[in-house]
């Protein structure tokens, strides 16, 4: 199926009469919390202006708003569809360039296509300083052809980790809001791994596969590197409607070295009870982190470094300090699972999920992970898979009761 990118103009085999121009909205919106009109248009956002106000944190504010997970959708008998967009893509000091977000066109529930923006804006990222620029650019067309005629829901996924302004979305037939099918809405929160590698694309992160397989609507609030038990990020959770919830904590608390065991778990607690106040009997599954072996028992922070243009990561701290609180996953793995067991005794909805079933030791030497730390594409299927079959399959936690 052709598909690829231009800046608009009429095509000559139609004429500007024979296009559809729909107002992007909340009503063929899904996966954001939030809206923000910007000069060009539409921002979507996955945290609310409240929660982004409680924490100026530059690179939270970058994550927050690349749309993991968010996608439009929409029926309509379109066989063309054209989508004016502003990217923000990221690059990183010293590194080189990173490869363009893809917008994957699903129809019927089936990925059908795929396109890149060309052109848009740069931000620059020092890694070392977490310091960056932005050099403006210019709107880009996003254009998928030759679908197939008939009425059909369409959906097109944003690139989970490019910002994305949405400018315009012209169609050659009228467009309706989709029917939500009656899914439950599933509502995520973790780490960059729950985010999505840029070679996932945004509908192979392995929340958007577990979800798939599962039947459910995905509302993914993971966030590269601040997973970190915010409680703006707990209130947020709280807010959202959402029939089944999970939080995976872990990796960037230690990958931060932002607290001590000290502060761990109270702060855990803290999170849970936010949740439970706007969701008292959802099915609520803590997850642990998957294997990741140069944290497993060394806490961090972690160094990023730079080898023939490949991007790892180090851990930095010392085992030895384990003693006296510092984060390792397997402390916080113990921590979490005693939690868990705790709090369950008084809460029949709440389970725990040990990350390891995901990704572990009998993974690694087939699917490694490329940088030390994040899956690759094959592993973030893996890990969907998995998740959906012990979350969703007959006796799991999301399993319908």
């Amino acid at each position: 199926m052709p598909c690829g990118y231009r800046r608009w103009s009429p095509p000559k085999e139609a004429k500007v009469a024979d296009w559809t121009t729909t107002p992007v909205g909340p009503h063929i919106l899904r996966g954001a919390l939030e809206l923000e009109r910007t000069a060009h248009g539409l921002l979507p956002h996955r945290l609310p202006g409240r929660a982004r106000r409680q924490c100026p944190d530059p690179y939270l504010a970058m994550v927050e708003s690349q749309p993991s997970g968010v996608r439009l959708a929409f029926r309509s008998r379109a066989t063309a569809v054209e989508l004016d967009v502003l990217p923000t893509k990221v690059a990183y000091k010293g590194a080189p360039p990173q490869p363009d977000g893809v917008y994957e066109l699903v129809v019927d529930g089936r990925l059908t296509a795929s396109a890149v923006a060309a052109g848009g804006n740069v931000l620059t990222v020092d890694m070392t300083g977490g310091s960056g620029v932005t050099e403006p650019g210019d709107v880009a067309t996003v254009r998928f052809t030759a679908l197939a005629a008939g009425e059909k829901d369409i959906e097109i996924w944003l690139p989970q980790a490019e910002i994305t302004e949405l400018v315009a979305l012209r169609t050659d037939a009228p467009v309706s809001g989709a029917a939500g099918h009656g899914r439950p809405v599933w509502l995520h929160h973790g780490s960059s791994i729950s985010h999505g590698s840029r070679d996932s694309g945004p509908t192979g992160t392995w929340p958007a596969v577990a979800a798939r397989a599962g039947g459910v609507e995905l509302v993914n609030l993971g966030f590269g590197g601040n997973a970190l038990l915010d409680p703006f990020t707990a209130r947020a959770m709280r807010d959202t409607p959402a029939d089944l919830i999970s939080v995976k904590i872990g990796i960037n608390l230690v990958n931060t070295d932002l607290m001590r065991l000290r502060a761990f778990g109270p702060a855990v607690h803290g999170f849970l009870d936010t949740l439970r106040e706007g969701h008292p009997s959802a099915p609520l599954l803590v997850v642990s982190p998957i294997l990741c072996p140069i944290q497993e028992d060394t806490p961090g922070p972690l160094a990023p470094e730079f080898e023939n243009g490949t991007l790892r990561f180090r851990a930095t701290g010392d085992p030895a300090e384990r003693a006296a609180g510092r984060l390792t996953l397997n402390v916080i793995r113990d921590e979490l699972a005693r939690i868990t067991a705790a709090r369950a005794a008084e809460d029949p909805h709440l389970y725990y999920l040990d990350g390891r079933v995901l990704y572990g030791e009998p993974d690694l030497a087939g699917l490694p992970l490329p940088d030390g730390i994040h899956p690759d594409a094959a592993g973030h299927r893996r890990i969907g898979e998995r998740f959906a079959e012990h979350a969703f399959a007959p006796g799991g936690p999301f399993a319908p009761k």
